[in-house]
């Protein structure tokens, strides 16, 4: 990539105070680039901070979390300095986001139409009239015949539902979206419309989209980039082709390996033995050490270091430590 990022996230780190009142690092020095026009790929088991990154650098957080250190830079601005009232103007206008569940994300007792239209008005982008006429432009270009803005989330289908949310992130024309499981819940055929949508509008109007998936095969397929997330941390990061023909972590070899491949052998599917660590109770050193293959002494004491493998691939293992001192 020969420009600047549009997003640079910085040792961005994040905390939530449980109920019983103890600190569960949600987020541990979280850093990654986003360019314009690129798609970045979220990917790592359940509860390793996938959520989390995306609702921090929007800086949605319910109340009981909180941003304890880090830098969100979008085009250069810092997003955690500014105040709230400018930052809900940079939302929805410079950065949007498509909800995990559509379902829940849509108001029941609003049109369809009448919450795409409050956004465009809410940023006073337009008077009335006009923002109609761009509520159905944009169901237009989501698949969804305008006939239908008048109708209520419960008369669309699950589908339908998805796409009503990406016509509402794309209300403000912002220049990054970001994209939750944008696919759960979905059979397998609308799941593959979804992101072939994702990816048309992406290339209509060069947008750089940052997408959360548990699907390996989603990224290999429609992301330049992965960042795979353990335990609140980055583990290994860089694009795709190097990532997956290349992966350095040993989590990710094991993410890798547990993914169906037609040309391995059959039943040579690889397993992960034990459960993500919880973030109230996290190991010392390497938070992978516990379930590591290739773990040794050192893994358990002391918590590796970003290492530079070329071409943008980063990875963080004391492996690699030994192996990049050894060129």
């Amino acid at each position: 990539m020969t420009s600047l990022p549009l997003l640079r996230v910085r040792n961005l780190s994040s905390e939530f105070v449980t109920t019983d009142g103890t600190v569960a690092r949600a987020l541990d020095d979280v850093s990654f680039d986003v360019h314009p026009g690129q798609t970045v790929g979220l990917v790592g088991e359940s509860g390793c901070g996938k959520t989390t990154t995306l609702l921090s650098i929007m800086r949605l957080l319910p109340v009981s979390a909180r941003i304890t250190s880090g830098q969100v830079l979008f085009n250069g601005t810092d997003l955690l300095g500014l105040s709230e009232a400018d930052m809900r103007r940079c939302r929805w206008k410079e950065l949007a986001i498509v909800f995990q569940g559509a379902m829940n994300a849509l108001n029941p007792v609003m049109t369809v139409g009448e919450q795409i239209r409050e956004a465009i008005l809410l940023h006073d982008l337009m008077d009335s009239s006009h923002a109609t006429r761009r509520v159905d432009e944009l169901l237009d270009m989501v698949g969804i015949a305008a006939s239908r803005r008048d109708q209520y989330p419960h008369q669309y289908s699950g589908g339908m539902r998805q796409r009503a949310m990406i016509a509402m992130a794309l209300a403000c024309q912002p220049s990054l979206l970001f994209a939750d499981e944008p696919t759960t819940a979905l059979d397998v055929m609308v799941q593959a419309q979804i992101l072939e949508l994702l990816q048309k509008i992406q290339k209509l109007l060069g947008l750089a989209v940052v997408l959360v998936t548990h699907d390996l095969g989603v990224v290999a397929e429609v992301c330049d980039a992965v960042v795979v997330m353990y335990g609140g941390k980055v583990a290994e990061n860089g694009p795709v082709d190097e990532v997956y023909n290349h992966p350095r972590h040993p989590y990710t070899q094991r993410l890798l390996e547990a993914f169906p491949d037609l040309n391995r052998p059959a039943g040579s599917l690889a397993t992960i033995p034990g459960t993500p660590p919880r973030l109230n109770a996290l190991p010392p050193g390497c938070r992978f050490a516990p379930r590591c293959h290739k773990a040794f002494d050192r893994c358990h004491i002391e918590a590796p270091v970003e290492t530079g493998l070329g071409r943008g691939h980063t990875a963080a293992c004391h492996l690699l430590e030994k192996t990049e001192a050894a060129k």
